[in-house]
């Protein structure tokens, strides 16, 4: 499959799993020393090839269309990270809400969502489309891979996009699934000894290298 095609692929999935709503969000990846970008004002469950802008490593294009003026984030955690290929900027219900409210989305409840997630930082409200977006994403840039935006949605990323895209499902269950289980009288996390060792295994096993400022121990 092209990465033209996977990339509208996504999008397709991302309207048809609620994760956007109207013509909201926007997904890139890297192309070579390039981008494929999705533009400006289209619903992500009607991305042709069209709508997607081919923009080049000064983050110049040529297009009868506009890229968001939030590919800014995109390009802000392509410049600061070379492992990161593929970003998605959603506003998931679930995930969303978290984001929007006085609850953190950070407790260590499943092993999957620690090894695969990590930290899920919440980064300070900053104004859609403005220099500050991006910027409000500088603490936590070097070794988060999912951003909750506060008062506006998430940010995940993956080395392509069907990790950006898993790493984005992921997170809106386990913000639902969080909620579900607040409602039923509350959360038990996983002790520090259960995390040590889901790490120790993790290393050994599946040859995991998380950052330890991504661990939540």
């Amino acid at each position: 499959m092209s990465l033209k095609k996977e990339l509208i692929e996504i999008c397709h999935q991302l309207y048809s799993k609620e994760f956007v709503a109207a013509t909201d969000g926007n997904v890139s990846v890297r192309n070579n020393k390039n981008f494929f970008v999705t533009r400006s004002g289209i619903s992500k469950g009607k991305v042709t090839a069209n709508d997607i802008i081919n923009v080049d490593s000064e983050f110049n294009y040529k297009s009868k269309f506009s890229i968001s003026t939030e590919s800014k984030l995109h390009f802000y955690i392509y410049e600061h990270r070379e492992d990161i290929n593929a970003v998605i900027h959603a506003h998931p219900i679930y995930a969303t809400a978290f984001a929007s409210s006085k609850n953190k989305l950070n407790y260590p409840i499943f092993p999957e969502v620690i090894l695969s997630l990590g930290k899920i930082p919440l980064c300070k409200y900053a104004t859609p489309s403005t220099d500050k977006l991006p910027k409000s994403l500088e603490p936590y840039i070097d070794f988060a891979n999912v951003f909750l935006l506060e008062n506006h949605g998430v940010v995940t990323t993956g080395k392509n996009l069907l990790e950006a895209y898993y790493r984005l499902e992921k997170l809106e269950h386990y913000a639902k699934t969080v909620i579900i289980g607040e409602l039923l009288g509350g959360l038990k996390p996983l002790s520090k000894k259960n995390i040590k060792e889901l790490y120790s295994i993790s290393q050994e096993i599946y040859k995991l290298n998380i950052k330890e400022k991504n661990k939540f121990l």
